[in-house]
């Protein structure tokens, strides 16, 4: 309503008969009413204060954001739920205190996770006669995942030219090594020593075998780290971790590593890219064997549910810190010395492109369990029944 309208009402109101003060009162009540709809229409929350600082209205979105309802918490110090803010200072119209409040953002954890930029305008600041502020609240947690994956996707690029760069390095050196020993395996035919001969070509054929697997090792890696799309294909989870553990059985030998299985056969196939969810069993398997003693214990086991088929792996090693489980899929980020710190961000977006999840449960020296969940091509949605209501 206009400020003229209301102060020429309060001028004339003992001069008004009965009929026409009611007029003013109901055109009041519309426009109350008409402002009270538009605020509880808006997207922002909206909360206003009083000069003691305490909640006199807030709009549904606030209620929302911070937890509370309006008929419970009028009457209520902000404090309460703002902490941390010198309320007095703002609603004194501290320029110093008021300018630290432009655009700040905060942290809700209740009633829902969400990042938060609220303002104060001091009612002073408008109308000298006024007292109180308000509080303007806008949620702006999509805006920081955007930017998060925006960066996590710029560092990813970065990472993919660094790579193709290593691997073009090391890709020529391994061609020549392979012609040399294609070289070497000709010239060990010529030998009459059949003795020398065979035991010749057995080193030969090793070094060969060894320097296809590392260029295969490059390809895989290369092709994991790059933002393609999967190639998505049924495939029995059990029987790729099989192969994976088959690759690796060298390594699981020489650490003395007890693997133990247990892969229902009932377990339905999922679509999944070959290649990288071979990657990702192989990086997630190297973590648990490089965070267990010689002669540790991997159990991996296979589970289904009404969306996921999940495949899960549990050590029995010291754990991961609380302080370090934020960080463990940030690139170059490892606590080992033969680590490169890429393996966790490698399978956290080989699981993302895949429509997949991670969980990790640790306990700091007891042990970490880590599962793979893979969506089902024949999950459907489970609709649930209506609520009863008591009569």
């Amino acid at each position: 309503m206009k400020r003229e309208f209301f102060d020429k009402l309060v001028d004339r109101l003992d001069h008004l008969d009965k009929g026409s003060l009611q007029s003013y009162f109901l055109r009041l009540a519309r426009e109350k009413g008409l402002m009270e709809t538009i605020f509880q229409a808006l997207e922002e929350g909206i909360i206003v204060l009083d000069p003691e600082a305490q909640i006199s209205f807030a709009n549904r979105a606030a209620e929302q954001f911070l937890g509370f309802k309006l008929a419970n918490a009028q009457g209520t110090p902000i404090q309460r739920y703002l902490k941390d803010i010198h309320w007095d200072l703002v609603l004194d119209l501290d320029e110093y205190e008021w300018s630290q409040l432009v655009r700040r953002e905060i942290e809700i954890t209740y009633p829902q996770h969400r990042f938060m930029e609220f303002y104060v305008v001091p009612l002073a600041a408008v109308d000298e006669k006024e007292e109180g502020a308000v509080v303007i609240f806008r949620d702006v947690t999509r805006e920081r995942e955007s930017t998060a994956e925006s960066i996590e996707s710029e560092r990813l690029h970065a990472l993919s030219l660094l790579a193709a760069g290593v691997a073009h390095e090391i890709g020529n050196p391994l061609n020549s090594i392979n012609i040399h020993l294609q070289l070497l395996d000709r010239e060990i035919g010529c030998l009459e020593n059949e003795g020398a001969k065979t035991e010749l070509k057995e080193l030969v054929d090793v070094s060969r075998k060894e320097v296809a697997r590392l260029d295969t090792i490059i390809r895989q890696f290369l092709k994991a780290l790059r933002p393609s799309m999967p190639e998505r294909k049924p495939h029995r989870l059990s029987e790729l971790v099989e192969e994976t553990l088959e690759v690796m059985k060298h390594e699981l030998k020489d650490r003395r590593m007890l693997i133990e299985t247990d892969f229902p056969a009932k377990i339905p196939p999922v679509a999944v890219d070959e290649t990288q969810v071979k990657q990702v069993f192989f990086n997630v398997i190297k973590n648990a064997l490089q965070a267990m003693d010689d002669g540790g214990i991997l159990k991996i086991e296979t589970h289904v549910s009404d969306r996921f088929v999940s495949v899960a792996l549990e050590d029995n090693g010291p754990g991961i810190d609380p302080d370090q489980l934020g960080a463990i899929y940030e690139p170059y980020y490892t606590t080992k010395t033969e680590g490169t710190g890429l393996g966790m961000m490698i399978v956290q977006r080989i699981m993302r492109d895949h429509g997949g999840e991670i969980e990790i449960n640790t306990e700091f020296g007891r042990g970490t369990r880590l599962t793979l969940r893979f969506p089902r091509e024949d999950a459907r949605l489970n609709l649930l029944g209506a609520p009863h209501h008591n009569e």
